[in-house]
């Protein structure tokens, strides 16, 4: 959260210095410089682990005129959470220390120094702890351990500086990556080129094609910006524009940014940048408001921009952070120091004059600190503020591989591994080449039950939190974890469910294709090998990742189509019976008389009808045996009773008032319905059909016998089409005596309906053959009851004048 800048020369610089001190330096002399440090925190151990931080931000100006040496100068701007990072490393070593299962009978110590944030103090101090000497400093004599401790920390157990170090907790440079370069370089820091391909994946998640970039002119900047746009290269995301800010950040060019990022018609602003302070108050400045900001690790949580000044400007902010960690007792650690402690450090007496502001030697105008604050009562505070624990996560993690690398160490045996035969005693001083051979093989568990290892480039796995800024009532920024973000370096990703493996040809086994399962075959766990075939009465799903059993396909009262029929249905029966209700209610009048004649055939019309309506119910819903066998008994026998009443009042207009009953005609198709159910029933069954949406088992109502049912329609049809010629022969008798011309039509609307119902039958699939069947029932029926009922009725009801003897003699 402050401007970090990149110093790669002391890596390297401490391999070299340290492979001319393995011959320069005796087991007998060797410095304890600690104390010749100024700004460092010493504790003695078996091995001890330095510690760069920069717990200062500005360094004293140095002495141009060489003319003397410059004294009482200090270190200024304390920063507290480094400070933070410092309590880290001591209380992961005290950590270990007090853990018997992890580093028996062994101490690890520490010296922590502070670098000022200057590149200067940082060559000075690590040459220090390098060399173990400055130029005036005397010499302490201390034994073989001493030197091996000097040796390891130098080599390779430098907690190393931000800029650069051995294990570095905060050094993010893609660059570093190069082993040819820095072979002996490690850290907990994720390389920004993990954190460009994370912005990538969520620029195209999102759907952002049109994006302006903005970024640093120096190494962090050029090299995060140039693997963001490797990565978007071949994707839908165009790049708007690309400005780079010079390291000494002109007024002049920030503004000509700035005003560029306003005028582009790019709404989303990717940032690769340390120091914000400069292009954000420009921002504000200018009023920029309706910009998408997608920001890198350094700045998206830094509370300074989450006051209310900044929010109108970046409120909606989504970026890239460290993940977060509780470290279980951290906040009581820190929280621990006094400066009257006698084991208290040189930065105590500071951070304690800096939180409660305040002074401990009572300086004039000040108010003089009683050393009994309290740190648990002071309420937020950059020091003590455990809400945001990443670089101190990664500090922590870096002393917990330096202690495991150690363990393996201890660990080896005579003649194995890279140590000379029977070289595997701690105190003896080892090779850079043995120090390298174990902390690239670190291979660990966290107490915070994390996995932690080192790739071929010294980089640890990358793991992100995704941040975006939420505007509080206060109206300052909240920064809320809305995901996370793990990325993977793979040849192949791992196939999904619902997909299997297809090894590329000629390609290694780790590179492959991911086939989808064919139709009825699944795989439920990520990378199968092979898809498996769903059982019997089993089907795949959409996604193939379960077998689904197969839909039953019938047309039933919840469908909407069966709702549609049945109340259709019903409300044909129920006009059906009105009409029976009104010719019985008006039965002595003269319309009715005729109507019935002598035999009562206008009742047993409506009857049958009424039948027909109620017998296509008998269609919808899951088939039985009962069903199957009722349906078409019902409907043969209504439909032959309706007709042969129709066929007997045609008989009646042509023979003047001679009828019959249509029993004989009924007792023909009872005799071939008998015989029917006796030999070849309908019964349900099952058959297999594919649509669209995969296979179905379509339930119906099987015919038994096609012969059967060929006979009564024959016979239905025989009847309807001897009723329409006799009805047409019959349609010149006078209009107001004889009813011939509405049997006609009516006969008419029958015959057409049930030849247009063989080839939509035929053709229809599943549960729309029963719906063909019920139309043409439906159809027919309302035909004959509109057709013959319909004129009478309305006589009957509407115009009563007409409803008498005189009118109906009339011709």
């Amino acid at each position: 959260a402050f401007p970090w800048r990149m110093m790669l020369i002391c890596a390297p610089l401490l391999c070299c210095l340290a492979g001319m001190m393995q011959g320069v330096y005796g087991a007998g002399s060797c410095q304890l410089m600690v104390k010749f440090i100024p700004g460092s925190v010493y504790q003695a151990g078996d091995v001890v682990i330095g510690g760069l931080f920069p717990v200062h931000l500005m360094a004293p100006q140095p002495e141009t005129e060489f003319q003397s040496e410059k004294v009482n100068a200090f270190c200024e701007i304390f920063h507290q959470r480094a400070y933070r990072w410092l309590q880290a490393m001591i209380y992961a070593v005290d950590e270990i220390n007090n853990n018997p299962d992890l580093l028996a009978n062994f101490t690890l110590g520490y010296l922590a120094a502070d670098t000022c944030l200057a590149e200067s103090i940082t060559l000075l101090t690590a040459m220090s702890i390098v060399t173990g000497q400055e130029a005036h400093l005397a010499k302490s004599e201390c034994g073989s351990v001493c030197l091996f401790l000097f040796y390891i920390l130098t080599v390779s157990y430098s907690n190393g500086h931000s800029y650069s170090s051995q294990v570095s907790y905060l050094a993010s440079c893609g660059c570093l990556s190069d082993k040819r370069r820095y072979p002996l370089f490690f850290r907990t820091m994720p390389s920004d080129a993990a954190e460009a391909r994370a912005m990538a994946v969520l620029l195209r998640l999102m759907g952002w094609a049109w994006v302006g970039l903005v970024s640093a002119d120096d190494d962090f900047g050029r090299s995060g910006m140039q693997m963001l746009i490797e990565a978007l290269r071949g994707t839908e995301v165009c790049v708007a524009y690309n400005e780079v800010i010079p390291k000494d950040y002109p007024k002049m060019r920030i503004q000509r940014i700035v005003k560029t990022i306003q005028k582009s018609t790019a709404r989303v602003v990717v940032i690769f940048l340390k120091d914000m302070d400069a292009l954000f108050e420009e921002v504000v400045h200018q009023n920029v408001t309706d910009k998408q900001w997608i920001a890198n690790d350094p700045w998206v949580t830094y509370r300074a921009f989450s006051v209310p000044r900044y929010v109108s400007s970046l409120a909606g902010t989504i970026g890239f952070a460290l993940r977060k960690a509780d470290i279980p007792g951290l906040g009581a650690f820190l929280t621990r120091i006094n400066p009257h402690s006698p084991n208290s450090d040189p930065f105590v007496k500071e951070l304690w004059e800096t939180l409660f502001g305040c002074s401990l030697s009572g300086g004039l105008g000040q108010t003089l600190c009683s050393g009994s604050e309290l740190l648990t009562a002071l309420g937020e505070s950059l020091y003590a503020d455990l809400s945001q624990l990443r670089v101190t996560y990664n500090v922590y993690k870096a002393v917990y591989a330096i202690a495991y690398t150690i363990k393996d160490m201890l660990a080896c045996e005579p003649g194995k591994g890279p140590f000379l035969e029977g070289q595997s005693d701690m105190k003896q001083p080892f090779s850079l080449s043995q120090i390298a051979h174990y902390l690239p093989k670190v291979n660990f568990t966290t107490p915070l039950k994390e996995w932690m290892n080192f790739d071929e480039n010294g980089d640890t796995p990358a793991s992100y939190d995704i941040i975006n800024w939420h505007v509080t009532v206060q109206g300052t920024a909240e920064f809320v974890t809305v995901g996370h973000f793990v990325p993977v370096s793979v040849c192949s990703s791992p196939c999904p469910p619902g997909t299997r493996k297809a090894v590329q040809k000629g390609s290694p086994v780790c590179c492959f294709d991911c086939l989808p399962c064919a139709k009825g075959e699944i795989s439920n766990k990520t990378g199968s090998l092979e898809c498996v075939r769903c059982p019997e009465r089993f089907w795949s799903s959409s996604d193939h990742t379960v077998c689904v059993p197969l839909q039953l396909d019938f047309l039933s009262y919840g469908d909407t189509m069966g709702i549609i029929l049945s109340i259709v249905s019903t409300v044909g029966a129920a006009l059906t019976a009105a009409t029976f209700a009104t010719f019985l209610c008006y039965r002595h009048t003269p319309l009715v008389k005729w109507s019935t004649n002598t035999v009562n055939t206008i009742f047993m019309l409506l009857l049958s009808l009424k039948l027909c309506f109620l017998c296509a119910l008998t269609f919808i819903g899951q088939p039985a045996a009962w069903s199957c066998k009722l349906r078409h008994t019902l409907f043969g026998i209504s439909f032959v009773l309706c007709i042969s009443c129709l066929l007997s009042r045609t008989m009646v207009v042509l023979v003047a008032f001679h009828s019959t009953l249509p029993g004989e005609n009924l007792m023909r198709y009872v005799l071939i319905c008998v015989l029917w159910l006796t030999l070849a029933p309908p019964r349900p069954t099952e058959r297999d059909s594919m649509d669209k949406r995969g296979p179905k088992i379509i339930l119906e109502c099987a015919m038994g016998s096609v012969v059967a049912f060929s006979l009564v329609l024959g016979y239905i049809g025989l009847l309807a089409c001897l009723c329409l010629l006799l009805a047409f022969m019959a349609r010149k008798l006078p209009d107001n005596f004889n009813e011939a011309k509405l049997i006609t039509f009516s006969m008419l609307i029958f015959c057409a309906v049930w030849v247009a119902f063989v080839p939509a039958y035929i053709s229809s699939p599943g549960k729309y053959t029963v719906a063909v069947e019920i139309f043409a029932i439906l159809a027919s029926s309302y035909g004959l009851l509109l057709c013959i009922f319909a004129p009478k009725c309305y006589i009957i009801l509407l115009r009563p004048e007409k409803n008498s003897k005189k009118h109906l003699m009339a011709r």
